[in-house]
């Protein structure tokens, strides 16, 4: 069955107006769902608003939006009040500018879309935008309203196509400096950084998604299929506490340059903490999904 397409329109770059579709790029719905159940009578419990002072179940068609202004008081806004604040929608993603692929932020990245031409009379006008922005390098910053909301889409090649993020508003995206602010200025010796470099070097590899354990989900698959087999539960594993060492004990060790007789470094040395890893929960063959 072919996808279904989030949201239909035209890409618009200038005078080129080409009908594009977009697809969602990264879904959940393949992960290990519950539902909540009575213990006693093992039903599906079902969630009901409520009204917090009198206890008594609100239907749908009494429930409206509120926005605190104080404590307990609230300044009600009405669907059609609420319906009014939506942008109209054109159904354009309007190209505002192109930028340099390297200045983008991916910090600003909120979720990722397939965007892939409507229709086939759209893929000559499509192919040669990809081709433009692959040969420039660059992504293009457009405009439309999506899911309600009017939302800024970056859009980039992306193997035969292109690939569109929303992008987060500058007001969501909360500073680096507030977390890295109590970081101190400390000095690497050289020999820190060579063995660091050194561990890089052993440990260089390739970025493929493939290899990537979902260990919490294989553990309730697992845990899943042993209570339908009737089978014990997977009992987990007790947690080993970290060790503190030396750091460049630490760093000789990653290295396997435990062996070799220490380099002078001078001065105090400092101390870091380290943990073994536990072994990655093997994944099942198949998925069940419980309720």
């Amino acid at each position: 069955m072919a996808p279904r397409a989030n949201w239909k329109g035209y890409l618009q770059i200038g005078e080129v107006v080409c009908p594009v579709a977009l697809y969602t790029a990264a879904s959940t719905s393949e992960r290990v769902s519950f539902h909540t159940i009575n213990r006693k009578t093992g039903n599906r419990v079902r969630r009901q608003y409520v009204d917090e002072s009198t206890g008594k179940a609100v239907e749908s068609e009494d429930q409206v939006r509120g926005y605190e202004v104080s404590k307990d008081d609230y300044i009600v806004l009405t669907p059609d009040e609420i319906a009014s604040a939506v942008p109209q929608s054109d159904k354009k993603l309007a190209v505002e500018a192109f930028v340099p692929c390297s200045e983008v932020d991916e910090v600003f990245f909120d979720k990722p879309y397939y965007l892939a031409p409507a229709g086939r009379e759209a893929q000559e006008a499509y192919s040669v935008i990809v081709a433009g922005l692959s040969a420039k390098n660059v992504a293009a910053l457009a405009r439309t309203v999506l899911f309600r909301r009017l939302r800024t889409v970056l859009i980039r090649p992306h193997e035969r196509g292109l690939i569109a993020n929303t992008l987060n508003f500058d007001y969501e995206v909360r500073s680096a400096q507030t977390a890295f602010r109590e970081i101190p200025d400390i000095k690497i010796t050289k020999d820190m950084l060579d063995l660091a470099r050194h561990i890089i070097d052993t440990k260089s590899g390739h970025f493929d998604p493939s290899t990537f354990d979902d260990r919490y989900e294989a553990a309730l698959a697992e845990l899943v299929k042993a209570k339908i087999e009737g089978k014990p539960l997977p009992k987990a594993k007790p947690r080993e506490p970290a060790k503190v060492v030396d750091l460049m004990e630490a760093l000789r060790q990653s290295a396997g340059l435990a062996d070799k007789k220490p380099a002078a470094t001078g001065g105090k040395r400092r101390t870091a903490g380290t943990a073994k890893s536990s072994r990655a929960a093997s994944k099942p063959a198949a998925r069940r999904k419980a309720s």
